[in-house]
């Protein structure tokens, strides 16, 4: 069958992404699988686009090419929105248990990574595929896949990577909610812990502690909201500026600087790097009042953006032959997200209540993104009574901090010998 590609432009691909997301919007609504599992919208809509255009192309020969320079740009605006919100005050509201667990999870990617490494070449792939099948999909979570499936598929010639990566990390969501919630009810059950017939809203507990001012920090539940107005969409989008065009700098200057260059440092690192300097600098040195809800709103439109269209672009095809191996490696995977939360993260956190809790919010955000992490936490406390300490520092880390290690870890096993 002869081909027929199909171009289009940036406001057709504009047009198309929006669509894309309410369609999503429609089927999470109105699909309660998805609404539990909390599968992203983009998602959603985005999958079924990608079946729709599988089909076009499997019984017409359609081809669709998008316009990458956009898609670029909101990837861009999604990893600097992660580094402004990397505020490194915060590790102060957390203590030394959030240190702890940053670093258990540290320890982690390596375990994860190694897993996917060793497994995808004792399956026959390349080996990189265990990365995309590991931390750059579960724990990266959807963002993190598309972004850096590209860069593999650009710079190391892996076909493929994104759609893999999409795969895995809608996988993983699903996967981190089923096992969040068992693994802390055994662990539970093991300390004689009787459930409660009332708990608190953990939606509320920074007010059932006066004095607990480091929730305040995490959860924006102040009596005033602060509006987004022009000025502050103004001031943010600055930020989002300055990151996009240091990232795009500093790409070039990478090319021209030879051990930069063997490190094929991906052009998102280099934005997400500048926003947490800009936080820091400014928050720190110059007391400027960082808008956090705006950069939440303006990087998380960006990645639903940058999602639909990469969904968009899918080439499902490509698929078939890494299917059988990649469903071995993610059941494996899951199973060692299990047995690290029961035997590691329960432990090392103390062995209480608590890491129970955060047992279950490992599982969360280790197989998938922040929001499952919560919900498993969520329904945990609900039935067993409210962990403070848990709802802390699990936003934190699953937030940016993991995905700072993240993109260290994965840097560091693609300079491997055996990686090449």
């Amino acid at each position: 069958m002869e081909l027929t590609e199909i171009t289009l432009n940036g406001y057709y691909t504009l047009i198309l992404a929006t669509i894309v997301l309410l369609v999503g919007q429609f089927l999470v609504k109105k699909i309660k699988f998805l609404e539990d599992f909390n599968i992203p919208e983009p998602v959603a809509g985005g999958l079924l686009a990608a079946a729709i255009i599988y089909f076009l192309n499997f019984q017409y020969g359609y081809v669709f090419n998008i316009q990458k320079e956009l898609q670029t740009a909101c990837m861009l605006m999604f990893f600097s929105s992660i580094g402004l919100s990397a505020d490194f005050r915060r590790l102060k509201a957390g203590g030394l248990p959030l240190i702890i667990l940053t670093v258990l999870v540290g320890f982690f990617l390596l375990v994860q990574n190694g897993v996917g490494v060793a497994l995808a070449s004792m399956l026959g792939l390349d080996p990189i595929m265990g990365l995309v099948a590991g931390s750059i999909s579960l724990i990266g979570g959807h963002g993190t896949a598309g972004a850096w499936g590209a860069t593999l598929e650009n710079d190391y010639g892996v076909t493929g990577a994104i759609t893999m990566g999409i795969a895995a990390a809608t996988y993983g969501l699903v996967a981190g909610g089923l096992i969040g919630g068992p693994v802390a009810k055994r662990l539970i059950k093991n300390m004689g812990i009787q459930t409660v017939n009332t708990a608190p809203n953990n939606a509320n507990l920074e007010k059932t502690d006066g004095n607990n001012d480091a929730n305040n920090t995490v959860f924006e539940k102040s009596d005033s909201v602060r509006l987004i107005t022009a000025v502050s969409a103004v001031e943010t989008l600055a930020l989002f500026a300055v990151c996009l065009v240091a990232a795009d700098y500093m790409s070039g200057v990478a090319k021209d600087i030879e051990w930069l260059a063997q490190l094929k440092v991906p052009t998102f690192v280099w934005a997400l790097a500048t926003g947490v300097i800009l936080r820091n600098v400014l928050t720190n040195l110059f007391n400027f009042d960082m808008f956090d809800r705006a950069i939440d709103v303006f990087g998380n439109a960006s990645l639903s953006l940058f999602l639909a269209m990469a969904l968009m672009s899918l080439k499902l095809w490509e698929l078939a032959d890494l299917a059988g191996p990649l469903v071995i490696i993610l059941v494996v995977q899951t199973i060692v997200m299990i047995l690290f939360a029961y035997f590691v993260t329960f432990r090392v956190m103390g062995k209480n209540y608590d890491s129970a809790v955060l047992a279950a919010g490992h599982c969360g955000f280790g197989m998938g993104a922040t929001p499952t992490a919560v919900a498993n936490m969520q329904a945990i406390t609900d039935r067993y009574g409210v962990s403070h300490k848990a709802f802390l520092i699990i936003p934190m880390v699953g937030a940016f901090f993991v995905d700072l290690m993240n993109l260290v870890v994965l840097q560091g096993f693609l300079m491997l010998p055996f990686m090449k």
